[in-house]
Parts: C-alpha cells; sequence; structure tokens
C-alpha cells in the first residue's frame, strides 16, 4: 500500500476531535466526549481497490464487523477514534491516543503521591502523643522522607533518560507504596520509622523525572503546559483526597490505617497497569515533534557497562554552564520551601494557632489545594493560550512564575503581620496565596521541557535535588524555630517570605525557555 500521509496539527489539551478522508476535503466529526483533548488530524492517502478491499476484509476479521462497513470507520479505530454512530469496544478509553492515556494514569499515581506524603501531617499529631515526642522531633520524623527524595532525583532523572520513565515510574509506586504500609509496623522503632520514610522519598522522588521524561518525548509544546499540569495537579488532588480521608480514618481505625490504606491504593495502581501496559503499545512517536533516541525501549537487562556509559556521556559540565539552569535550580528551591513547610505544618498552625480539633483542622488544610486544582486549570490554560497565539515562551514562564512567588510571598506578609485579621481571614488569606502559587507548573515546572526535551528528566533531577532540600533542612528547622520562638510567624512564614522574592528576582534575570544543545565540548 502506498501512501502519502499529511498531518495538521491542532492542539488543545482539554478538547479534541478528529477528521479523517481519502482524497476528498476533510469532513468534521464528532468529539469524543468524555476525555479533555482536541486534536486533528488529516490523511490524504492514495490505495488501490484491491488494497481497500483487503483491508476491508482484515478489519472485519479483527473486529467481527459486517462486510459492509466502509473503509473510512476502519481507519478511524484503527487511529484509537471511533466513526459516526455508536461504538461497542470497550473500555471507553481503549482507543485513545497513547499519550492521553499515559497522562492519566500518571496522574492517577501522583494523587496516590501526595496521599502518601500528606498522611504523615495528619497522623503525626496522635502519634507525637502516643510516643511523647516534641516538635523537633516531629519534624525530624517528618523531614526524613525528604533524605529519600533528595538522594532519588538524579538516579531517577538517569534512569529515566536510560529505561524512559514509564518503566521508572511503576518501580517507584511500588516502592512507595509497600514503604507506606510498613510505617505503623516501625513506628515504635524510630530508626525503623526513619528508614521507612526514606524509602517513601526514593519512590516518590524517582516519579517528577519519570513523568517528565514521558511528557517531553510525548506531548508537543503546544499542549506541554496543559498537560504538566494535569500530570503534576495530581498532585493537589492528592492531598486534597489524604487530608479529607485521613481524620476520620484516624478517629475510626486508629493512626495506622492511613498508612495500611493508602499503601494499598499504590500497590493496587502497580497491578493495574501491568494489565493497561500488556494491553497496549509501548511509547507512540507519531506525535512527537523530535525524532525518537532509542532509550525509551530499553530494557532493564542493559548492561552494567551500558549504564556506565550513558552515565559517563552525560553532558554535566554543559548543563552547569547555563544560567537558565541555574536559575531552574535556585527557584525550585525557594518554592519548594514554601511549599514543603507549609504541607507539613499547616495542620499542626491550624490545630494549634486556631485552636481546631483535628478534624476541622484537616478540613481547613484542604482548601489550599482544592482552590489549587481551580488555579492550575486557568493557569495552563491562560499560558498555552498565550504561547499558541505567539508570545515567546519565556515571556509566559516568566509571568507564570511570578505569579507563583510573589502571591503567596505577599499573602504570608499579611498573614504573619498583627494586623487584627480574624481566624478564618487568615485561612482565606493563606488559601489564595498557596493557590496562586499553582502557576508554577506553567512556568518552572515547564521549562526543563522547553530548553532540552532529550534531557529534561537529567534536568529536572538536578533542580529537584536541589528542591528537596529545604524538605530536610526547612521542615525539621521550621520545628526547631517553633520550639525555641514560639512564633509561627518567625518561623513558619519569614523564611518563605525571603525566599519568595529572591527566587523571582533570580528567575527573571536569568530563566529562558530557549532550547540549548548541551552538546559535549572537547
Amino acid at each position: 500500500m502506498a501512501a502519502r500521509i499529511i498531518s495538521n496539527v491542532d492542539s488543545n489539551f482539554f478538547s479534541f476531535s478528529y477528521g479523517t478522508s481519502i482524497k476528498t476535503p476533510i469532513p468534521r466529526t464528532q468529539p469524543l466526549i468524555g476525555f479533555p483533548f482536541k486534536k486533528r488530524l488529516n490523511f490524504e492517502a492514495l490505495c488501490s481497490i484491491k488494497e481497500r478491499e483487503r483491508e476491508r476484509e482484515i478489519a472485519a476479521e479483527k473486529q467481527g464487523l459486517a462486510s459492509g462497513v466502509v473503509v473510512d470507520d476502519e481507519l478511524k479505530r484503527k487511529e484509537g477514534v471511533g466513526g459516526e454512530g455508536f461504538d461497542l469496544n470497550w473500555p471507553p478509553w481503549k482507543n485513545l491516543p497513547q499519550r492521553y492515556k499515559l497522562i492519566g494514569t500518571t496522574s492517577l499515581a501522583f494523587v496516590i503521591c501526595n496521599m502518601d506524603k500528606v498522611n504523615l501531617s495528619i497522623a503525626i499529631i496522635p502519634m507525637s502523643h502516643q510516643f511523647g515526642w516534641n516538635a523537633s522531633v516531629a519534624g525530624l520524623v517528618q523531614s526524613s522522607f525528604f533524605w529519600g527524595y533528595a538522594l532519588s532525583q538524579l538516579p531517577g532523572g538517569w534512569l529515566s533518560k536510560i529505561f524512559g520513565g514509564r518503566r521508572v515510574l511503576e518501580v517507584g509506586v511500588l516502592v512507595w507504596s509497600l514503604a507506606t504500609a510498613m510505617v505503623p509496623l516501625l513506628a515504635g522503632f524510630m530508626p525503623g520509622l526513619v528508614l521507612s520514610r526514606v524509602l517513601v522519598g526514593i519512590g516518590e522522588g524517582v516519579s517528577p523525572s519519570a513523568a517528565t521524561d514521558m511528557i517531553a518525548r510525548t506531548v508537543p509544546i503546544e499542549e506541554r503546559s496543559r498537560a504538566v499540569s494535569f500530570v503534576f495537579g495530581g498532585l493537589s488532588f492528592g492531598s486534597v483526597l489524604g487530608l479529607v480521608l485521613a481524620p476520620p480514618l484516624i478517629e475510626d481505625y486508629g493512626w495506622g490505617s492511613v498508612f495500611y490504606i493508602f499503601g494499598s491504593l499504590g500497590i493496587a495502581w502497580y497491578l493495574i497497569f501491568q494489565v493497561i501496559k500488556e494491553d497496549n503499545l509501548p511509547f507512540a512517536a507519531s506525535h512527537q515533534s523530535w525524532p525518537q533516541t532509542g532509550t525509551m525501549t530499553k530494557s532493564w537487562t542493559s548492561t552494567l557497562q551500558d549504564l556506565g556509559g550513558s552515565l559517563t556521556d552525560m553532558p554535566w559540565k554543559e548543563f552547569f554552564k547555563s544560567k537558565a539552569v541555574w536559575a531552574m535550580i535556585y527557584t525550585h528551591f525557594c518554592g519548594s520551601w514554601g511549599h514543603y513547610c507549609c504541607l507539613s505544618w499547616l495542620p499542626t498552625y491550624f490545630s494549634e494557632e486556631l485552636d481546631l480539633d483535628l478534624t476541622e483542622a484537616a478540613w481547613v488544610s484542604v482548601l489550599p489545594p482544592l482552590a489549587s486544582i481551580f488555579v492550575t486549570s486557568i493557569a495552563s490554560q491562560l499560558a498555552d493560550y498565550w504561547i499558541s497565539n505567539g508570545v515567546e515562551t519565556t515571556v509566559v514562564r516568566k509571568v507564570c512564575q511570578t505569579i507563583a512567588f510573589m502571591s503567596p510571598a505577599t499573602c504570608m506578609i499579611l498573614s504573619s503581620l498583627d494586623l487584627g485579621l480574624s481566624p478564618w481571614q487568615v485561612v482565606a488569606i493563606l488559601t489564595s496565596g498557596l493557590a496562586l502559587s499553582s502557576f508554577a507548573l506553567s512556568g518552572l515546572y515547564c521549562t526543563h521541557q522547553d530548553i532540552s526535551p532529550e534531557y529534561a528528566s537529567v534536568l529536572l533531577g538536578i533542580t529537584n535535588t536541589v528542591g528537596a532540600v529545604p524538605g530536610i533542612v526547612g521542615v525539621a528547622l521550621t520545628g526547631y524555630l517553633l520550639d525555641t520562638t514560639h512564633s509561627w510567624g518567625i518561623s513558619l512564614f519569614a523564611p518563605s517570605i525571603f525566599f519568595y522574592l529572591t527566587g523571582t528576582v533570580v528567575w527573571l534575570a536569568l530563566a529562558s525557555s530557549n532550547p540549548q544543545s548541551f552538546s559535549k565540548s572537547d
């Protein structure tokens, strides 16, 4: 079959439609309902009559269709789109393009990721009462997660570059889920508890790089803000679910129940993901805007010599010669300080400062991530709209990241000053600021893919390694300052304000989304 294929792409990540034709003007077909994408592929194929009859026969055998089905409908189904009328294929997402399935399942993994991350911020309150921990010890326990998180960033980016993000993600989910389920068994033995949280950090630490690798290799730039926001937005949704579900589970079944149940969800995701992987082809390359390097299909049986060679071939020096990379490193550090400290300490802040019980404190803590889900959808649509209408990508990323930093900084200043605000006014102000920080998903978190799709996972591994340091230092330091000063303004808000402001200055001065080759110099 001789065919000439012409592809015109008009992408919108939240709604899509397909149209196909053979040597005819392109008709519009009914949009596919129930999944947020928009895509139009126009095909012009030249086929002989015999070849068309053969296609009809093969399709009838595979699908069990009547011999009168037209070739156009069969071609649509092969491209993952149902024709006009009813489509009896099941499940309904069976014919979706591969990158949409990847984005959806990865977002679900990130939902579970943050459920397992925030459960300790709720459970730490009854655990501290049971084991007699003060704020410093509680801060140490919570910060141990970030030890593993920091150590796994570069290995996660490197392994994603070698084996592909999909393989690394599934192993990471399994590791952190098993380690989460072990927490109640080890809680009375501090070294064991710390080790389990380190393992949770290692499993979750490889996941951002794995997701970045998949997005960089499968999603075109005009869909990238929405893809990144949809995947990483799963973290906010996971925080909401974790903070909502943890208190009633703890009150009814004890604090250990949240670790058993949340850990089981990750194990279930891993098992289901294996079935999905078997039913579908590997990563589709048809929608990539750059050639594959072959790393997506390598197996775990690659030799140690191959791995060592890939590590030495990485252009490490070139990475650190780039001002844009340094801007991403420092900006990631600054954003993580505010995010991780608030994630770990806000439930305690609301409980002690506002005199709320465990359930009330958890419900109030839900508000920032819940609002973030709404803000993320607006920010990603706006960023992709600007880019698709000719606004320079660097300008878009700088504007989004500036909003992401200046908003929480302003709101934390207002909350820490003695302005006579009521507790609920403070809650509203903090919720607004932290929600607007989600603009970072259309700023910093897209820049890794913008400047180098090939090395995006490695670059995120570098910046996220530094970004994990606030989780280790900042979370523990907040507990220490709280014990010594008894001031939430000094211990929680002041350091975050400082890093938000200085991060904004560095980002505006040095950040860039211009593609860089990072070729090794002789």
